[in-house]
């Protein structure tokens, strides 16, 4: 047995022969995690590439640099330092690439980047030894059809909003599920959300936090004109289509995980569902989502 657990942990220790650094941060306490990692990582003698940010922050660093086409292409993992964030940068850049993603907290809150600055090279011999908890996250596809044209398709890892903007004025909004029709709405918005981003904007605005692992999405309305409207769960499977019922013109947009992504027009549909792509987060074995919970959001 003892031979087999060897031979399992060198394996394993084997799996990480190249790593690539994201950033999105050019602060001096980001630089300076970033300079201690590829020192650890260099005396591990593990190939390191680094992302464009990382390599402004850096400025004199003589490692390869990859474009955001090319970043993880050919690494075993990704490394993400900063907050929340970078994380969701990252996930973006490596989605495609089926590689395990690590966060590396140097942010504010850190649900996702969840390895604290000062214990870096304590939980990186760990991990690199392969002890570490894989934590699969799916992601969100969103389509938007103008005329029954499609006009856009992005995917979030956090959540999918269709929200006004430019205007103190409520926009209308009918909601399907599956087909079938939820209501008709007039507000601020609404958010879709996947279980990570349900601790995000959806939180804010009142959703419930879903524990990660749930096949679930959550719709959470943003400032309902009708109190009687709260936030909804639905099945991860289940399909959503948004369509805007306001008449004027660039008076709402939808965004993916914050970026804006296209202005909206009366009777554009927004189609939103599980893309077929999950990220896999990986967190030292010590993770437990609850202590984060108390932590992030000060519980008792």
């Amino acid at each position: 047995m003892a031979v087999m657990l060897t031979l399992t942990r060198k394996k394993r220790w084997t799996m990480f022969k190249k790593i690539s650094l994201i950033t999105n941060s050019d602060s001096e306490k980001v630089a300076e995690t970033l300079q201690s990692l590829i020192d650890f990582l260099k005396e591990k003698d593990i190939e390191i590439e680094l992302d464009e940010c990382s390599a402004n922050v850096l400025q004199q660093s003589d490692l390869p640099v990859a474009t955001d086409e090319q970043i993880g292409a050919s690494s075993d993992l990704a490394i993400a330092v900063g907050g929340d964030g970078t994380m969701l940068k990252a996930a973006h850049l490596v989605c495609t690439h089926d590689i395990p993603l690590l966060g590396i907290n140097r942010g504010r809150l850190g649900f996702l980047a969840d390895i604290a600055a000062d214990s870096v090279k304590q939980h990186m011999e760990e991990i690199l030894q392969g002890k570490y908890v894989e934590d699969p996250r799916f992601l969100l596809y969103s389509e938007v059809f103008r005329d029954d044209v499609s006009a856009q398709v992005k995917h979030a890892f956090n959540d999918v909003i269709v929200q006004k903007w430019n205007v103190a004025r409520l926009i209308e909004l009918e909601t399907y599920v599956d087909g079938i029709f939820v209501h008709r709405q007039r507000s601020d918005g609404m958010i879709v959300a996947s279980p990570t981003g349900s601790t995000a904007y959806a939180l804010s605005g009142g959703g419930p936090i879903l524990y990660p692992s749930l096949d679930a999405m959550v719709l959470v309305h943003i400032c309902p004109h009708s109190l009687t409207n709260r936030p909804i769960v639905i099945n991860g499977n289940s399909k959503v289509d948004i369509i805007m019922s306001s008449s004027e013109k660039n008076h709402a947009r939808v965004t993916c995980d914050g970026d804006i992504t296209m202005e909206l027009e009366a009777g554009d549909r927004v189609h939103v569902e599980k893309k077929n792509k999950y990220i896999r987060l990986i967190h030292p074995v010590s993770h437990d989502h609850f202590t984060i919970l108390r932590a992030k959001l000060r519980w008792g």
